[in-house]
């Protein structure tokens, strides 16, 4: 299902457009500056002062105040509340963990951001309700705080490709070489718009064997030793915050990387860096692709 056109001063949540120009008015938004800090400094034994620990970032709370108006139509109003809450009530966010709906956001001179949230609270006020007025307060929790944008960007990497270094044995044809002298031409390159990591979902589709995955810059890798990919079937590493999971095409649990590898740092830093892999195929027909959205600090 294709996502909600969003015009300046407009939210959609979970799918329901809601804002300007619509018959939910939106009054105040709450939440969208610097998220809640977790801090964990320690008092310092006989003496002034405290010592500062790492200050961490809680989850982000949203809080919009709105109203329906929909002038003489008590019954749309009700209609209205019924969308709402049928949008942030599914039972597959709701009653699965680490799962959350989109919230978009729109403003003035900004692209249009995206978190993922929950819904913590979504209360009408019935007492204007018979002249069409219903005053709505609307809260959402985003477990990660970090805006994202709305369109994902992919690139897919085959094995054949080289982007630097040399060759690896074993060396089977047919072998692609490529120059690389501009690194937007070469595959592998990826780009994060934004100004704060970005977490990507890596797909390795098969066949291959004992692969490793490097983010060149950081030097962080993925290393699956164990991992065996028949012809068609793939994996896929998903390193977000509240997932982090490496998953089978059918859903089950896929072998995990080595203990030395680390899904929860394997991120795309601000601007352009490079990925590369390394794993065992004959056929030169194995694939990896990497997928994420441009991760922001602000709104």
């Amino acid at each position: 299902m294709p996502s909600l056109e969003l015009d300046d001063w407009q939210y959609d949540v979970g799918g329901v457009l809601i804002g300007a120009d619509t018959s939910v008015q939106v009054l105040e938004t709450s939440g969208l500056g610097r998220p809640p800090v977790r801090e964990s400094d320690v008092e310092q034994p006989s003496m002034d002062g405290l010592f500062a620990g790492p200050d961490y970032f809680g989850g982000r709370q949203i809080q919009v105040d709105a109203a329906i108006r929909i002038p003489g139509n008590a019954a749309a109003c009700h209609d209205m509340v019924a969308t709402l809450q049928a949008a942030t009530d599914a039972s597959d966010v709701r009653l699965v963990g680490g799962q959350g709906m989109a919230l978009r956001v729109k403003r003035p001179g900004r692209p249009v951001k995206r978190l993922t949230v929950r819904t913590r609270r979504l209360a009408p006020e019935y007492r204007q309700v018979i002249h069409g007025y219903v005053p709505l307060d609307m809260e959402f929790l985003a477990h990660d705080p970090t805006w994202y944008a709305d369109e994902e960007s992919i690139t897919e990497l085959p094995l054949g490709w080289l982007t630097g270094g040399g060759f690896a044995a074993p060396v089977v044809a047919p072998i692609y070489v490529q120059d690389g002298t501009v690194a937007a031409d070469r595959p592998g390159w990826v780009t994060n718009n934004g100004t704060a990591n970005a977490w990507p979902i890596i797909r390795i589709t098969g066949p291959c064997a004992n692969v490793t995955i490097t983010h060149v810059a950081s030097g962080r890798s993925l290393a699956f030793p164990t991992l065996n990919l028949d012809a068609g079937r793939w994996v896929e590493i998903d390193t977000r915050p509240g997932y982090r999971t490496v998953t089978w095409d059918n859903g089950g649990n896929a072998p995990g990387p080595s203990p030395a590898s680390r899904i929860d740092l394997f991120s795309i830093p601000p601007g352009t860096s490079e990925m590369r892999w390394t794993a065992f195929d004959s056929t030169n027909s194995a694939r990896l692709r990497v997928t994420w959205r441009d991760a922001y600090i602000a709104l």
